[in-house]
């Protein structure tokens, strides 16, 4: 029976550096033990996992639950993923990250409550915050602010950006938190905070419905598209077959000419694999993939008057004929 699993959250603002931080800490598993990593997005394609593929080892089971806030953790689809990963891989450790637009004191909570309760053993939370932002005095979402005294750990990423007087200054803000400056997300995972585990026992949850089946693409033409666009922000992404190849000129045209918030994407083009990660201000930078299952790219946007049949078409028009 999986008992007291020490369970990290890792939670902070969209673009913050959570998915760099949480490649750091897998690159560092210690060999003997196996860990485990549950993500959730607010999206409805599921990039991070796709983007978070290359640190995936014999070791590291990935799981992930698109298209939500995580705050329902009760729900029926977080307590089934979480459920199935735990069974299948049998963790010793085990990291929850936290959607950027979600709500981590509600989850915090909820995570120690029935059924998890003597399954997963919380440890305090970690936010993961954009340095740069704080010191140009950018608001947090009122949803992680609320979550700012509960944190254990709080991580200023991008502290490449500051300097020492801006540095002092954040300190000054958080007073007698812990708290550490990261460039790229490289944090040592000894200093995530940690509590002694007990030894209580709770049943996991039953798993419903069938497994699902590996994507078949009949018609590589045939592109599945999703979106959320009831309230703001709203997302909108697409997953293709791996047999078509885009061209990274007109990738690049089409994200230059489409308005968004966070744009994220694993894709194979003519000079393989690449994925990008990318906010508004940021340099476009693309970085070789191992992901190889299929082809995804999504956008987050203030927009919900997007025309989604023309972005698309912009889209497709960076697929390479064959």
């Amino acid at each position: 029976m999986l008992t007291q699993i020490p369970t990290h959250l890792i939670a902070g603002p969209l673009g913050a550096g959570k998915t760099s931080t949480l490649q750091s800490l897998l690159r560092q598993r210690p060999s003997k033990e196996r860990w485990a990593l549950l993500i959730n997005e607010f999206g409805q394609v599921g990039l991070d996992m796709a983007l978070l593929g290359e640190e995936r080892s014999a070791g590291v089971s990935l799981s992930e639950i698109p298209g939500g806030c995580l705050c329902c953790v009760n729900g029926l689809p977080f307590q089934v993923g979480l459920g199935r990963l735990l069974r299948k891989a049998k963790p010793d450790r085990l990291f929850i990250e936290a959607s950027g637009l979600g709500h981590p004191a509600a989850l915090l909570e909820q995570l120690t409550q029935p059924p998890w309760q003597g399954v997963l053993a919380l440890q305090p939370l970690v936010m993961v915050l954009d340095g740069a932002a704080l010191a140009a005095e950018k608001p947090l979402a009122d949803s992680q602010e609320q979550a700012l005294p509960l944190a254990g750990l709080l991580i200023c990423n991008k502290a490449d950006q500051l300097d020492t007087q801006a540095k002092q200054a954040l300190q000054q803000r958080f007073g007698q938190q812990s708290l550490i400056f990261t460039q790229h997300g490289e944090l040592d995972w000894l200093v995530l905070p940690q509590l002694s585990v007990g030894q209580t026992t709770t049943s996991l949850p039953e798993p419903t419905g069938a497994k699902a089946l590996p994507e078949l693409w009949i018609n590589p033409a045939d592109w599945r598209r999703a979106h959320q666009l009831q309230q703001a922000p709203f997302s909108l992404g697409w997953r293709m077959s791996p047999q078509q190849v885009f061209s990274l000129v007109q990738l690049l045209h089409w994200l230059e000419s489409t308005d968004w918030l966070r744009a994220k994407g694993v894709m194979h083009t003519a000079q393989g694999w690449k994925a990008f990660n990318l906010l508004p201000d940021s340099p476009l930078t693309w970085r070789d993939s191992a992901w190889r299952q299929d082809n995804r790219v999504e956008l987050i946007t203030a927009d919900g008057t997007m025309d989604a049949g023309a972005i698309e078409q912009g889209l497709r028009a960076a697929v390479l004929a064959q």
